[in-house]
């Protein structure tokens, strides 16, 4: 009977988004992100840099690097509650205010008090882990849900751009700043972080609410995450990817590299390809709507599997080279439609609980995957270990896209199929 309208509107085209990137408010967040990810990045390749002027041992380097994945560790869940609980950009200010004052400490303590930078690098890595789940519910409350693939995108080709162009301009900065000048630098990023992104919309001030516990609100964002079936499988599977996929790449790359190339550049070139290809899967998934976006996603996962298995034979170095710029590709068509969809299935007001989840888990557990896998390798042999990874890595997306609503990653939609079924 209200058949008749259909067909005009059908044929009238809504008028194109405008991009996200002509967003002041995005742009803003863009780069608190962007200063805040070089930060991260930048605080080892630093203090590894102390460690060849012989101003810190390999030791104490550890222990300092040890000391900030503790202090994210702890730090992201209580920040995934704080940021539903309260103004994600309050919580992105106080945390990237604490990792800046980690910096100065750090310089304070280099050459000095081993135990002040230990305790400084837990505060930034604690500033890190607050920022990260406050940061993912900030974008999607300043981006509406039409222009999240693309902002997740410029997301992550930041990130990528960054890990490229690091290395060259720290040790370009090195030839004329001291490790204390540079990790001063550091400090100043997060400041970047902290004070250039603008409030979302959700940060007009609210009367007075009941909260219940943290211990309860973090439970709740569990409950909350346990209603997505293919969350949690791709979770079970992304963990699965970074602790061998990841752990290889850590621990048998460079060891091939040198053992039977007989030179870094294999290293060298294959960590490189990875980040361009990244880059290029990022450029992809920025316009790219497959159909099925979570096997779609899983697939590209599931490509990371080809690193490790290039490093099984003795092939010529390209097929390593080209393994891993396929895994970069891969990874980045998993990880924008993941984040995009964490965004727009969850509940907003526990999305920060949620993206902590993701990050406790598929980078929290990514060290235990390291500390195991030369033990592995030295009780089983370079061979069968590897295997065991690439295996892992093919066959763990694989299940996870069985499990029911990963096909699209949404409960909606599959709903939606069964009431019309």
């Amino acid at each position: 009977m209200a058949t008749s309208p259909a067909p005009a509107a059908s044929k009238t085209e809504p008028p194109p988004a405008r991009s996200v990137l002509l967003d002041t408010a995005f742009l803003r967040l863009w780069t608190g992100t962007t200063a805040s990810g070089l930060a991260t990045w930048a605080l080892p390749f630093v203090l590894g840099l102390a460690v060849l002027d012989r101003t810190l041992s390999p030791a104490a380097l550890g222990l300092l690097l040890a000391a900030r994945t503790a202090g994210f560790l702890a730090a992201v869940a209580v920040g995934g509650v704080l940021a539903d609980r309260h103004s994600r950009r309050a919580v992105v200010l106080w945390s990237a205010l604490a990792a800046a004052t980690a910096a100065p400490l750090l310089a304070a303590g280099l050459g000095r008090s081993l135990l002040l930078m230990a305790a400084a690098a837990a505060l930034a890595g604690a500033g890190q882990g607050a920022c990260r789940p406050a940061f993912q519910a900030l974008t999607a409350e300043v981006v509406d849900g039409g222009r999240r693939q693309q902002a997740n995108a410029a997301m992550t080709l930041s990130v990528r751009v960054t890990t490229l162009a690091g290395p060259a301009l720290t040790a370009l900065l090195a030839v004329v700043l001291d490790i204390r000048a540079l990790l001063l630098g550091i400090g100043l990023l997060w400041l970047v972080a902290a004070l250039v992104p603008g409030p979302g919309p959700q940060d007009a001030p609210a009367g007075p609410v009941q909260r219940a516990s943290f211990r309860a609100e973090f439970i709740d964002g569990i409950r909350e995450a346990r209603r997505h079936p293919w969350f949690l499988a791709g979770l079970a599977a992304l963990t699965a990817v970074i602790a061998t996929g990841y752990s290889a790449t850590g621990v048998a790359l460079p060891l091939i590299s040198r053992d039977r190339y007989d030179t870094e550049v294999v290293l060298a070139a294959a960590m490189t390809a990875y980040t361009v290809g990244a880059l290029g899967g990022a450029l992809v998934i920025a316009r790219w709507r497959p159909r099925a976006q979570g096997w779609a996603a899983f697939a590209g996962l599931a490509l990371y599997g080809f690193a490790p298995l290039s490093l099984m034979l003795p092939v010529h170095p390209a097929v390593v080279i080209g393994a891993y710029a396929v895994a970069g590709i891969g990874i980045e068509l998993f990880n924008v439609p993941w984040f995009t969809a964490t965004q727009r299935e969850v509940e907003p007001d526990k999305l920060a609980r949620v993206s902590s989840l993701d990050f406790m888990l598929s980078y929290g557990l990514a060290p235990v995957g390291l500390a195991l896998i030369a033990p592995a390798i030295d009780a089983f042999g370079v061979r069968p270990v590897l295997g065991a990874c690439a295996l892992i890595c093919f066959l763990a997306p694989a299940a996870a896209a069985l499990v029911p609503t990963a096909r699209n990653f949404s409960r909606t939609e599959a709903r939606t199929g069964a009431a019309s079924a």
